[in-house]
């Protein structure tokens, strides 16, 4: 398999609720009117406490500095797994249990910090700019390694990044256990035709920037709530979108699509106190024993805690896994 490090140098912004107002105009700009903001690469989900915008540097020109925008100081570049020039979905597990490990869980003994955005077409493992050297040599055994420049994929030769550089021997520190939450809202992974963003512009704005969900900006108390989580990606002129299926009845049904299967799909959200960036491991945690068993997952972070997503015929059993996964010692 090939490993692409895609053209993109991406910032990590998250928008509090109260200040969104400040950001209505660049962000609709950036949603359907992507030939004027040069934006090759965004990413917007909301979450019960901001919302997350991940961004190429054109786009992050749009976001003017606010007391209402954090940034996360590092420049992330996104991977992608790719199998005969295509995305890889040769397994019958999709998302990021295909690359669980090998991916997910080396770079993670290599204290490698990685920002997952699943999408409708594939999973982008978003890197930090100053880690490429270790994420290469630590991968290059596994695939062929090849860097995007203006279009263009060239060979990566791992003694061009080496710099002196050794692969850590020393054992991972001790992971932190986050809780996780299994809220009931039932989820849609789907897409559409870019060309047809217009036909539901009115719908998008509504549901991004005035929804009135009665426990919006309320954090979640118990595991039988719903939350407000909804995600738009418009990258490399593909659309993604994650919503629950209250939001999806908003939408035409007829310029949506999905698998064939029109799957459902139910989320483990993990973290009770913003995870941060610097932690290493939390995908890994998640994704291995979803690949020991085989289970399909999406899964997105964002700048306070990280979503897996899993088949909704799976959850009782995924909730069990990954508790028992959870008490059991670390080898």
């Amino acid at each position: 398999m090939d490993l692409h490090i895609l053209d993109h140098r991406l910032r990590v912004t998250s928008i509090c609720k109260n200040g969104l107002v400040n950001f209505t105009h660049p962000l609709i700009k950036l949603i359907f009117l992507r030939n004027r903001a040069r934006c090759k690469f965004f990413s917007l989900t909301e979450t019960p406490e901001n919302y997350t915008v991940v961004l190429d540097e054109e786009g992050f020109k749009e976001l003017q500095p606010s007391e209402h925008l954090l940034v996360e100081s590092s420049v992330w570049l996104p991977l992608n797994v790719v199998s005969n020039g295509n995305s890889s979905s040769s397994s019958q597990a999709v998302g990021v249990t295909k690359i669980a490990k090998s991916v997910i869980a080396p770079l993670a003994q290599q204290h490698v910090s990685v920002f997952m955005l699943s999408t409708y077409q594939t999973d982008f493992i978003l890197v930090r700019e100053k880690d490429l050297a270790v994420v290469i040599n630590t991968l290059e055994e596994e695939f062929n390694i090849y860097r995007e420049v203006g279009g263009e994929y060239s060979a990566v030769l791992s003694q061009d990044v080496r710099n002196g550089f050794q692969k850590n021997g020393k054992e991972a520190p001790q992971l932190t256990v986050h809780p996780l939450l299994i809220p009931q809202n039932q989820f849609c992974v789907m897409s559409l035709d870019p060309d047809t963003l217009p036909a539901i512009a009115t719908t998008l704005i509504d549901v991004l920037f005035y929804s009135n969900s009665p426990k919006e900006g309320a954090l979640p108390s118990q595991d039988l709530d719903c939350i407000k989580f909804f995600s738009f990606s418009l990258i490399d002129g593909y659309v993604s979108l994650v919503m629950d299926t209250e939001a999806q009845r908003q939408f035409p049904a007829d310029l949506l699509f999905t698998s064939s299967s029109r799957e459902l799909w139910r989320m483990v959200r993990i973290g009770g106190q913003p995870l941060g960036f610097d932690e290493c491991g939390i995908v890994a945690q998640i994704s291995q024993p979803l690949a020991d068993n085989d289970i399909s997952a999406y899964y997105i972070s964002t700048f306070s805690f990280d979503h897996a997503l899993v088949p909704e015929e799976d959850i009782v059993s995924v909730t069990e896994m990954l508790q028992q996964h959870r008490k059991e010692p670390a080898c």
